[in-house]
């Protein structure tokens, strides 16, 4: 059982991180740099998922495109 919940947690989050932000192929190595990288994105992973957003690769190319929906989240 114990087993399970840990597979569920790997393929809802740290697939999402491999996939989404590619962070098996990050080149961060300071420090705890890696670990607060990580903490960013589960945050924002977290914060796309409370919002339901339909697909958090979509959310994030369009906020690249259009900085201003950031600021616009971040005033809720």
């Amino acid at each position: 059982m114990l087993n399970r919940g840990h597979w569920s947690i790997e393929n809802s989050l740290h697939y999402v991180r491999d996939v989404t932000f590619d962070e098996d192929r990050s080149s961060i190595r300071t420090r705890n740099a890696q670990r607060t990288m990580a903490s960013l994105r589960n945050l924002v992973i977290s914060i796309f998922r409370w919002l339901q957003c339909p697909s958090i690769t979509q959310t994030i190319r369009t906020m690249t495109y259009k900085p201003s929906l950031v600021l616009r989240l971040l005033r809720l």
